[in-house]
């Protein structure tokens, strides 16, 4: 069986700030989801990553959403021609609320 082809993860330097603004007991896990799910086939949609319409948040392509109640998400971009997944933002979703970086977004 062939193993699936290794993409490289690059996150953009506004990400840094999402994550400063989730409270720091989650961040191991968001690391861990990340690696996990976007490393082998991050462009293979199931329950929790989806292709997203446009205009997406941040222009992004993808959304991958996990932890408790799903309340995390991650827009991403892909390069299958170079192997990587661009991270390009880490929110939190409360019921109706959308938090990036601290700041409310509109849904």
């Amino acid at each position: 069986m062939s193993q699936q082809p290794r993409f490289n993860l690059h996150f953009a330097p506004q990400v840094v700030g999402h994550l400063d603004a989730i409270e720091r007991k989650y961040h191991r896990l968001i690391r861990d989801v990340i690696a996990e799910q976007l490393r082998h086939t991050p462009g293979q949609a199931t329950r929790n990553r989806k292709l997203l319409e446009q205009p997406a948040p941040f222009g992004a392509t993808w959304e991958l959403r996990f932890g408790p109640d799903n309340r995390f998400r991650v827009f991403y971009e892909i390069d299958p021609v170079e192997q990587t997944v661009r991270v390009l933002a880490i929110e939190v979703k409360d019921r109706e609320r959308l938090m990036i970086g601290g700041e409310e977004f509109e849904l």
